[in-house]
């Protein structure tokens, strides 16, 4: 029974298992670094202290945050910035993404085409943001919410899981119920 050993098995899992927290620590040094920049390279600024909090509790490596905390008072911070992409998806519900990039044109382009794919189209800003207020935790909140048909939902939840395995992406936020 060629291929049916353990050892393939855990290989398998380990590396999803892998791939999933690349991801995660990736978004969470970028973040990091843009609230040390902001801190002045403050490691006890409260910004930064909620970033690194969350990050640990993803089980990042300690030496991994301390690079992302003195990378963000070094000058390759000042590539990074922090855009705000709108849109509308199925069923008219609103859709605000929160992306945090080094190359904004790429990004833009990124973030067009995968909506394009889906149907999507970049709306103006502040057309989406409306539906939203800022939550005291950070990010936003929806304040109007929309009802959603099974598959208007389905069409939706796919979407969101395209853009938020995007790289420069942060968070995703919608107001559908």
């Amino acid at each position: 029974m060629g291929g049916h050993n353990k050892w393939s098995q855990i290989k398998r899992q380990k590396g999803a298992n892998d791939a999933a927290k690349s991801n995660v620590w990736g978004k969470l040094s970028r973040r990091i670094t843009i609230e040390s920049k902001r801190a002045g390279g403050d490691a006890n600024a409260a910004n930064v202290r909620a970033v690194v909090e969350t990050a640990k509790k993803e089980n990042m490596p300690k030496d991994a945050i301390e690079r992302a905390i003195t990378k963000g008072t070094s000058a390759d911070a000042g590539e990074l910035e922090s855009i705000t992409y709108e849109t509308y998806g199925p069923g008219g519900s609103a859709i605000v993404i929160d992306a945090l990039t080094d190359n904004r044109n790429r990004t833009a382009q990124e973030i067009k085409h995968l909506l394009s794919k889906n149907g999507l189209v970049l709306a103006a800003p502040g057309s989406a943001l409306w539906a939203f207020e800022k939550a005291p935790e950070g990010g936003y909140a929806p304040k109007t919410t929309v009802p959603l048909s099974e598959a208007d939902n389905a069409s939706l939840m796919n979407i969101l899981e395209q853009i938020d395995s995007h790289d420069d992406v942060q968070e995703v936020y919608t107001n559908a119920q």
